[in-house]
């Protein structure tokens, strides 16, 4: 199966011009119909995978790129190395990532939770006096 610059963007909810940026830059492999249009088939599709990960654990692009060269390269014991370091930099990154949005979820689940009490009028829902400047509680947030 292939597909167009279009539904590529669309599968992996970016735009177009970032996909041709990364043909242009040889990060993506495209291959081109008769009227020299970009298409993309399942290979290109892996790559995108690989790429999007990367890029969400915040990885640099530089790093993707050498990355993606040293994937292209032949496997020798040396360039496995270098791949695996990449990847357990991008893993420590991915960690503190999730352990990040899991303190977001607590704290948004407290907040749920606080209104959820107000709600149920086991909370009263009046706010506290007014903290001097500085000074507000959490709870009133």
């Amino acid at each position: 199966m292939t597909y167009t610059i279009k539904q590529f963007a669309d599968m992996f909810d970016t735009t177009e011009h970032t996909i041709r940026y990364y043909t242009d830059i040889q990060l993506l492999p495209c291959q081109r119909d008769s009227q020299n249009r970009r298409i993309f088939d399942e290979h290109a599709v892996h790559w995108m995978q690989t790429i999007s990960c990367l890029k969400q654990c915040g990885t640099p692009l530089k790093d993707i790129q050498e990355y993606c060269r040293l994937c292209q390269l032949e496997e020798t014991e040396e360039n496995l190395y270098a791949r695996y370091q990449i990847i357990l930099r991008q893993r420590s990154a991915a960690y503190k990532k999730a352990a990040e949005a899991q303190a977001t979820v607590a704290f948004i689940d407290k907040k749920v939770k606080h209104y959820e009490e107000i709600f149920s009028h086991r909370l009263s829902d009046k706010l506290p006096p007014k903290q001097p400047a500085g000074r507000e509680d959490e709870s009133t947030l």
